[in-house]
């Protein structure tokens, strides 16, 4: 049977009217799941020196365990495993390392020296022990990937240094003596790290209490919020200070996940907020999108190692923006050429997603996740990163309306072999570009999907351009500041 157009437009009302329902669930799902994960738990903003530090806990008797993140990390991510311990009563300092999250004070020194960047590393970590430290009771340790090089260093030469859990853990100072007390967590999926685990493991002294946990389904990122993982962090530190409180890990990384998913998908029904634009989806040729994407690609990372950088506070921004603003150009002067040109502005269309981007998306994603907030030293460093992301978005939004599922897919996988292409041709100097993949990948299922949304209701340019913006505050407070 053959639908009429009025019978397709009320299934469609119908579908809609669904998917947001089911939306509106998962939001009310994730976000209980979320705040009972906080219940209970006193949480404190203060300054130790210059170092920013979330202090967690439900009774301020319990003994202290300082946390640290992971390199472009930030406290907030340390959260499944800070808010637990603070319900199983220990007191939690969770703290920004320099140029990270909002520690306004830049990374510095020789980051690959042991006495260059490591060491104010470690003495900035030294200051947030001593500062946590009650009386003579050992302090606990608990940190992730390059936090625990820091970690283990900062053990191996401070008097009373209690356990340790490390997630995710290497580091070429442990041996078979120190640390003693110490629980490596490594993801199922680190095949490198879970072989690093066992073997420091096996090679320990007797006096030296080590284990390895497998946290299962989990890697590099999704470690931070493992229940396995979790639970046994808890259970390590209880069995060390004599401790019996071990409340359940709740499920936050899903939660998490369903969040931001919500947020994503709420969308539709705050786009319509914006006047409706009629503007042609013109279909897109295979020819134009292999050119328009591949010739950029191509020619970009090349052009780009022709450019001197270094003129950026932060480690490759200003690499990347000169490869955003190469490759957009290119991709603009395509289109420009084949008539394919910018067109369907709407500054409410615009206003409306960039402020679901930042100020829903982004506000959710900090309180919960990791740091979107920038601070003060970090808008010129933004707006640095717009004059690249702005063209850039406004090519992809332009290119990319019209065309297919597979034609979209093949135009931003065209973007990150061209970093990846960039990496290859200086692996010393934009080794830290493979940071970015994260970011790029979650900003274009959850943002991109938004800026689709967007565009087909008000036009490809206000979309692109939102989506610039968005782009550059999403690499600006990503990545760490650096002082030479």
């Amino acid at each position: 049977m053959r639908l009429s157009e009025p019978g397709v437009a009320a299934v469609t009302i119908r579908w809609e009217r669904w998917r947001l329902a089911a939306a509106l669930g998962l939001l009310v799902w994730s976000l209980w799941t979320l705040e009972r994960a906080r219940s209970g738990v006193e949480i404190d903003e203060v300054m130790i020196g210059q170092t920013p530090v979330t202090v967690m806990q439900m009774r301020a008797d319990g003994p202290a365990v300082v946390v640290a993140h992971g390199f472009a990390g930030s406290r907030q991510m340390m959260q499944g495993y800070a808010l637990l311990l603070a319900q199983a009563g220990y007191r939690v300092f969770a703290y920004d390392f320099e140029g990270h999250g909002r520690n306004r004070v830049p990374m510095s020194g020789d980051v690959s020296a042991i006495e260059g960047t490591t060491r104010l590393l470690m003495a900035q970590t030294k200051e947030v022990i001593e500062a946590a430290r009650q009386g003579d009771e050992p302090v606990a340790l608990l940190g992730h990937s390059m936090a625990t090089d820091i970690l283990i260093r900062v053990a191996q030469e401070t008097d009373g240094i209690g356990p340790l859990v490390l997630l995710s853990a290497f580091s070429q100072a442990v041996d078979e003596r120190a640390p003693q007390h110490m629980l490596l967590i490594t993801g199922a999926w680190e095949p490198g790290l879970k072989a690093f685990a066992k073997e420091t493991v096996a090679r320990a002294k007797a006096e030296a209490r080590r284990d390895v946990k497998i946290a299962p389904a989990t890697e590099h990122v999704s470690i931070l919020h493992s229940r396995a993982g979790r639970a046994a962090a808890v259970a390590w530190f209880n069995t060390y200070y004599d401790r019996d409180i071990e409340p359940q890990p709740a499920q936050t990384g899903w939660a998490l996940i369903g969040l931001l998913t919500a947020i994503t998908l709420v969308f539709p029904a705050i786009a319509r907020f914006a006047p409706a634009q009629e503007v042609i989806s013109e279909p897109v040729g295979w020819p134009l999108v292999a050119l328009a994407a591949g010739l950029p690609a191509v020619l970009t990372p090349v052009i780009a190692s022709f450019v001197s950088t270094g003129f950026l506070p932060v480690l490759v921004a200003d690499y990347l923006m000169v490869h955003l603003l190469l490759y957009g150009a290119l991709q603009l002067g395509i289109l420009y050429w084949v008539r394919r040109r910018l067109r369907g502005l709407s500054l409410v269309g615009a206003a409306l997603l960039l402020i679901w981007t930042i100020a829903v998306f982004g506000v959710a994603l900090d309180r919960y996740g990791a740091n979107f907030w920038p601070t003060p030293e970090r808008w010129s460093i933004i707006a640095a990163l717009a004059f690249g992301a702005v063209p850039f978005m406004l090519a992809d939004a332009t290119l990319s309306f019209g065309a297919t599922l597979e034609q979209r897919v093949f135009i931003r996988v065209a973007f990150l072999i061209s970093l990846g292409v960039a990496v290859a041709l200086d692996f010393e100097a934009l080794f830290f570009l493979v940071m970015i993949a994260p970011v790029i990948i979650l900003f274009y299922l959850s943002f991109g999907y938004m800026g689709r949304i967007s565009a087909l209701r008000s036009g490809p340019t206000g979309a692109g351009l939102a989506l610039g913006i968005a782009l550059a505050w999403a690499l600006g407070v990503s990545f760490p500041l650096f002082a030479a």
